[in-house]
């Protein structure tokens, strides 16, 4: 395959990837918490390259363009009111802790309800950690109230502590699912948070839709550039061989 048409299929693959993100980011623009993701785009060099050190060119099968990796921006969204007494948002940095299937979930969206035994759950059903690693359960049906540093009460009596914790980096969090992230090294412990919760109100995604719009829609006149590329590259090969068929008969 000549460097045009390598060039133009790492190319298109890198494209592939980004179409699929910014996808998924706008299919996620009205999710409660979401954070959107992005793209950093790096040179592969292959290990023959790397030992020769030598300078090559992009497009060779030495080098070529690629998604390095996708990072997530923990910006916050908009906090919006909701007067819904069990919608929670967390002002300043800080995830709700709740119990996944497998241990701890990290997550921004606080869309809670109350199950039919009066436990504090999330939109899916997982339950919230209380402070300490347990759960929060209601003793009546009488509302809730929730302080800045997250102490539900009902009654006038503590039922406990939404538990907000805090990571130092990043990336010792993966996202999973659609609006969870889970440790990557699960011997971490995250610290407290000393974010403020607030009550009745929801904090939106924080991507944005007009921008990933215009992303797409630039991608797309990429892909298409670079599609072209190839059949410009394959032209091209069919020509040559042409031609030297016709210098050698």
């Amino acid at each position: 395959m000549d460097p045009i048409s390598i060039t133009a299929a790492s190319g298109m693959r890198a494209r592939m990837e980004s179409l699929d993100m910014l996808a998924n980011n706008l299919a996620n623009s009205s999710t409660g918490g979401y954070k959107t993701d992005r793209e950093f785009f790096g040179l592969y060099i292959s290990q023959d390259a790397q030992e020769a050190d030598e300078g090559g060119f992009v497009g060779s099968p030495d080098q070529l363009p690629v998604i390095e990796k996708q990072y997530t921006d923990y910006s916050q969204g908009v906090i919006h009111p909701t007067d819904n007494p069990l919608d929670f948002a967390i002002s300043g940095r800080g995830f709700f802790a709740v119990n996944g299937p497998s241990g701890p979930l990290y997550t921004r969206n606080g869309s809670f309800k109350l199950t039919a035994a009066g436990l504090l759950v999330t939109s899916d059903g997982l339950p919230v950690r209380n402070k300490g690693g347990g759960t929060i359960q209601t003793r009546s049906t009488s509302s809730l109230e929730v302080t800045a540093d997250g102490t539900v009460m009902q009654d006038d009596q503590a039922l406990g502590q939404l538990e907000v914790v805090n990571f130092d980096e990043p990336k010792q969090l993966n996202k999973q699912g659609l609006n969870y992230f889970h440790q990557v090294d699960p011997s971490l412990v995250p610290e407290a948070s000393d974010a403020q919760v607030y009550q009745g109100k929801l904090e939106g995604s924080n991507v944005g839709s007009a921008e990933s719009s215009v992303r797409l829609i630039s991608v797309l006149r990429q892909f298409e550039m670079l599609s072209k590329a190839i059949n410009i590259g394959s032209d091209m090969d069919k020509q040559a061989l042409q031609e030297v068929a016709r210098v050698s008969s």
